[in-house]
Parts: structure tokens; sequence; C-alpha cells
């Protein structure tokens, strides 16, 4: 990944931005462990440690992923909802994820709960943050029906398992991304990591069965861009 050299450093930190970016890049992008993004720069001549890298991640993933939210379209008012299991430290916590028309993530939330008041907390994140949608796709949980009632009275909310396959298959990098790292240790990392890893996908991982071979290589192109332009933003 090329980034301009004369990008400035980030004070206090030892390797050049260009590092440290590059390292957040590829740990998100191809679903790689610490030790991965290790062996990747050492072959490359740069000679860093895994808690080193560990430690850019958790620092630098969220700032690129609040830039993507803050530059990102609009989101589409047809909005699928769902929630999956991941297990914590031998508990039970469920991951809420929302995904609008375009496949795109909207917002994800890691809660203990998978009632009607987890519901509610997770469809008023997203209304305070998008507006009101105006369409809502669930599977049959009854959770759901109360507080779309309450919440957006005006959206026409389908409750329909077989309508909701766009959102089943976004659980899939979770899922992958989870083994990689041998479970997840915590439900604050759980959100920490889930946030940024969905928001820098969306840019990276376009829909590339839709896209001809130029299309592809111009959407790739300009997420580069945006990556090279969010890396100049960076700050200690």
């Amino acid at each position: 990944m090329n980034l301009s050299s004369s990008m400035p450093r980030l004070k206090g930190y030892r390797f050049p931005r260009e590092i440290v970016a590059y390292s957040v890049w590829v740990y998100y992008r191809f679903a790689l462990s610490t030790a991965d993004v290790e062996d990747l720069l050492a072959e490359r001549g740069v000679t860093v440690s895994r808690e080193t890298i560990r430690k850019w991640v958790s620092r630098f993933g969220c700032h690129f992923a609040d830039c993507i939210k803050r530059d990102r379209p609009s989101a589409a008012d047809k909005w699928h909802l769902d929630e999956v299991v991941i297990p914590i430290n031998g508990r039970k916590y469920w991951l809420w994820r929302a995904v609008d028309a375009n496949g795109d993530v909207l917002d994800i939330l890691v809660q203990p709960q998978r009632n009607a008041k987890a519901a509610r907390r997770f469809l008023a994140r997203l209304i305070d943050r998008f507006g009101e949608p105006r369409v809502v796709i669930t599977d049959k949980l009854r959770s759901y029906f109360k507080p779309i009632r309450d919440l957006a009275p005006g959206a026409d909310h389908r409750a329909h398992k077989g309508l909701n396959n766009r959102i089943e298959g976004s659980h899939r990098p979770t899922r992958k991304q989870e083994k990689l790292m041998g479970r997840f240790k915590t439900p604050r990392q759980a959100q920490r990591f889930l946030a940024a890893h969905d928001q820098i996908n969306t840019i990276f991982r376009p829909r590339r069965y839709r896209l001809t071979a130029t299309s592809y290589r111009h959407a790739r192109s300009d997420a580069l861009n945006l990556w090279n332009t969010y890396a100049a933003e960076m700050n200690a």
C-alpha cells in the first residue's frame, strides 16, 4: 500500500505513519492475526512486535471506522436487522447488526440479552443516527415487534426469515474472524473490533459479482485513496 512518504510522523510513535496505517489495513482487510501482520512487515524489512501491532489496531481501527461513517453516503431507508450469538468467556452474548438495502452495515451492538429491551436499545440507536426507516425486515423474533411499532410507527415491518438473507450473509466474516482470534475475550473487545471491522469491509469488499473488472478496479482504487486520506488525519 503506497502512502506518501511526505506524510508527517505520528507524535510519540517510533514507526512512520505509513507503517501504522498499513498494519491496520491488512489486519482488518484480510482477517489476519497480529502474528501474520508481524510476518508481513518482517518480509518488508520492518521489525515490530505483534503486541505493538495489537496496540496500533486497537488505537486506530476506530479512527478509520469513524472516518468511513462520516463520509459514507446516506443510508437506504430499507433496513435488515438480525442478531447472532457470540460466546464470550463461557457466556452467551448477542451481536445485533443492521444493514441497509445496499448491504452496507449501518451499525452493530453487542448485548447480553436477546429481548425487547435489547431490540429497543439497538433500534433507538439506529433511528437517532439515520432517522426513521421506510421498511424494516427482521426474522420472526417477537422482541422486535413492539420496539418497531413504538419507535418507527410509520415503518413497514416485514417479519420473515426468508426475506433476511442479505443480513444473514453479513455474519460470515464475523464468524471467520472470531475463529481466527480464538473467540472474543470481552464484550468490549468484541464491540470495538466488530464496529471497525464492518465499516472497513464496507469500502474494501464491494459486491464484486455485480461489477465488471474495470469497475471493481476503480472501486478498489477509490477505497485505497480514501484510506490514504484517513491515514493523513491520524492523530496520536
